[in-house]
């Protein structure tokens, strides 16, 4: 199972940019799927959650400016990611809880990252 992050860059405050995060694989079931950030000098914050029982968990940070959803056919998740500001500045990771191949087992997963820098 592979985790492939894309859609970071660099943008100006007030901008918008949206991050990819596809899973590919064995794939049986991908249970939550978050995204994760980590600024230099900081340690590595929980930004946006899918559970395996619904709904969206969002950082306090980034209410009402980032969207995450999901796409179970393509094993893909996005994050629209707008209003952006400079202290968004991080690299991206893409987490999952996968059960994969045969026998089942469920592991952690993380993407590489994608960096996204935000300009004042």
């Amino acid at each position: 199972v592979q985790l492939q992050a894309s859609g970071g860059g660099l943008v100006q405050a007030g901008g918008s940019l949206r991050l990819s995060c596809a899973a590919s694989g064995r794939i049986f079931k991908i249970n939550t799927i978050a995204w994760y950030r980590q600024a230099p000098g900081k340690q590595r914050e929980l930004v946006a959650a899918i559970p395996d029982s619904g709904g969206t968990d969002y950082a306090d940070s980034v209410k009402g400016r980032f969207t995450m959803s999901r796409d179970n056919a393509k094993n893909t998740v996005y994050l629209q990611m707008n209003s952006l500001k400079p202290e968004d500045t991080a690299v991206y990771y893409c987490n999952a809880d996968i059960t994969a191949g045969y026998p089942f087992t469920r592991q952690n997963y993380w993407g590489q990252g994608t960096l996204v820098t935000v300009s004042s």
